[in-house]
């Protein structure tokens, strides 16, 4: 009994020695201590847990992305605010920042990507210290859901569908008789066993196109002094007979996916602003009742305070005092100044001017938000920057959202006069032609003079700018232009 106490309380003693052994050992400056460390903090004991970067939503009607250029590399060091990334949104090309600190450790969505949902895992980022190399990649989210259907096999040559007598429709009768393609090949799937259009363009896709046969050349009849009695129908050559049916020669439709076949085409790819624009022309021309009203107006006195500017080194152009008149005149008349939203009308507390800018992208819209209280010199310096900005694809997300009026000006490019479309929820968009001179009779002595006009054009939304309105803005808007001294005291 007292031998097992003896070896018991050695067992103690040996256990609590062996334990502060350790301890000395981690506590010491040994090199067992870092491999140690290096152990217990490597991917196989803890794992290196990723911070997600993921696609985000740069602007309310932004659906899907494309990133543009990677600014960071897989192991460069990411302070928060720093940029990661280009990213083309449904407006313009925007910066993304990053919201923390860390390491980019693995980029997962490379540059030139087209259509990334938004809520897509783009990159991962490590916290700083932690070993970017060994990030975990999680597994894809519902990759299943998401992936693209898998192409269809090469469909089996066409066979003989029916042996009855043939129903075919007539637009299915001209692309079959056009392509010189058995109609007894068709799958028909209309009503009773017709052979519809869609039948004809499928046959069509799945049989090779025929080459061309040179036609027959009928000889021509030698002239002779008596006159030959007309030929029959029955009397004729056989390989000058057309068949029963046939149609004349006609351009052969499109096919898509057989190159060099005549009246092909090459798709081309729509930028991410270039959809929601045909998106948005499209709601506008088939939700808004537009209605249009023009007015010439005389650009005499802009053009002589131009000059007058000028020699004091103040270069302002005339779209700018365009921009200043339409202000002015919307915060003189606010029930212009109103846009459409689910419920009907919503009047506007602020003047913000919408002015059309085109980039190689598309058309897009930057605003000089509170124009009506800005002098000219100041919208014309407002004006130029949101431009370049607009062409480098750099506006940010406020310079182009919450406009109330639009002005297009086309008249740098020698356009008379156009119409607009409306960019809603917007209610009116102007539309600027080009000035020219003209002849007219001066009232004050009866003499010939030059006048220089210019016409615009004011496209309304009938739902809340009707025609009487629209007439009295537009005679507003030209007293104030024809008057740019006063509109600048106002």
């Amino acid at each position: 009994m007292a031998a097992s106490l003896r070896l018991g309380r050695q067992g103690i003693l040996f256990g609590l020695r062996l334990s502060s052994t350790l301890d000395r050992c981690l506590l010491a400056t040994h090199p067992c201590q870092e491999n140690v460390r290096h152990f217990f903090r490597s991917p196989w004991i803890l794992g290196v847990s990723p911070v997600k970067v993921q696609m985000p939503a740069l602007s309310p009607t932004m659906e899907e992305g494309s990133i543009v250029k990677w600014l960071k590399k897989e192991g460069e060091a990411v302070a928060a605010g720093d940029a990661l990334c280009e990213i083309e949104t449904d407006k313009a090309v925007v910066t993304m920042e990053s919201n923390e600190d860390g390491v980019m450790a693995k980029i997962l969505i490379e540059e030139g990507s087209r259509n990334v949902r938004l809520g897509t895992l783009i990159a991962l980022m490590v916290e700083e210290g932690q070993d970017w190399k060994q990030v975990d990649i999680p597994p894809p989210e519902a990759a299943a859901a998401d992936a693209p259907p898998a192409a269809p096999s090469p469909a089996p040559p066409p066979k003989p569908a029916t042996s009855g007598p043939l129903r075919l429709s007539p637009a299915a009768r001209h692309i079959l008789d056009t392509h010189g393609i058995d109609p007894k090949l068709a799958t028909p799937t209309g009503p009773r066993g017709l052979i519809t259009k869609e039948d004809a363009l499928n046959l069509l896709k799945t049989s090779p196109v025929p080459k061309a046969t040179p036609a027959t050349a009928v000889p021509s009849p030698v002239p002779s002094p008596v006159p030959s009695p007309v030929p029959s129908p029955v009397s004729a050559p056989a390989a000058t007979r057309l068949p029963a049916g046939s149609r004349p020669n006609i351009p052969p439709l499109s096919i898509p996916g057989k190159p060099g076949a005549p009246g092909t085409f090459t798709e081309i790819p729509a930028s991410n602003i270039r959809r929601v624009i045909a998106q948005r022309l499209t709601q506008s021309k088939t939700t808004i009742p537009h209605a249009y009203a023009s007015v010439d107006c005389d650009m005499a006195a802009v053009m002589h305070l131009r000059k007058d500017l000028a020699k004091e080194q103040i270069k302002v152009s005339v779209n700018d005092f365009i921009i200043k008149a339409a202000a002015v005149t919307l915060k003189a008349m606010p029930e212009v100044n109103v846009t459409w939203s689910g419920d009907g009308p919503r009047a506007l507390d602020s003047v913000h001017i919408s002015i059309a800018v085109a980039t190689d992208k598309g058309l897009i819209t930057p605003i000089i938000r509170d124009a009506a209280d800005k002098g000219v010199q100041e919208i014309s310096a407002h004006a130029k920057a949101l431009a370049q900005r607009a062409r480098d694809g750099k506006l940010l997300p406020e310079e182009y959202q919450g406009g109330s009026f639009s002005i297009s000006n086309l008249g740098m490019f020698g356009i008379s006069g156009f119409s607009a479309v409306i960019n809603p929820p917007q209610a009116c968009i102007l539309a600027i032609g080009t000035s020219r001179s003209e002849l007219r009779l001066c009232e004050e002595d009866q003499t010939l003079c030059t006048q220089q006009l210019m016409t615009v054009t004011l496209s309304s939304d009938g739902r809340l700018v009707d025609d009487e309105l629209a007439s009295r803005f537009l005679d507003k808007f030209r007293s104030n232009l024809e008057q740019p001294r006063r509109m600048a005291l106002a």
